[in-house]
């Protein structure tokens, strides 16, 4: 199985999303292999499917006047913070083969 693997530095959290969706989209039409991104995001907190307003400690004017982005987001999970000296891995990999989605 063939992956590459990409290292995206430092990157906001809404371009690297981005960035993600339409490596996605290439991966599902098997027009690239498997992804491995490794990307280290600014302050910023995420939303998951399954998030709860009351797990963030801070009001949302208190995250704006840190400098910290809120997003919400499709994916699962609750509330969830990234920020620099954290590495994240985004794998976007084809499931197909493994009878997966």
């Amino acid at each position: 199985m063939i992956c590459e693997v990409q290292d995206l530095g430092r990157l906001g959290w809404a371009e690297a999303y981005e960035r993600q969706r339409t490596l996605a989209e290439k991966r599902k039409l098997n027009q690239i292999p498997n992804q491995l991104l490794f990307v280290e995001h600014p302050h910023v907190v995420t939303l998951g499917r399954n998030a709860h307003e009351e797990n963030i400690l801070a009001s949302r004017e208190i995250l704006e006047r840190a400098g910290i982005q809120l997003f919400e987001t499709n994916r699962g999970g609750d509330v969830t913070y990234h920020g620099p000296g954290q590495i994240v891995g985004y794998p976007i990999i084809d499931l197909n083969g493994w009878k997966l989605s």
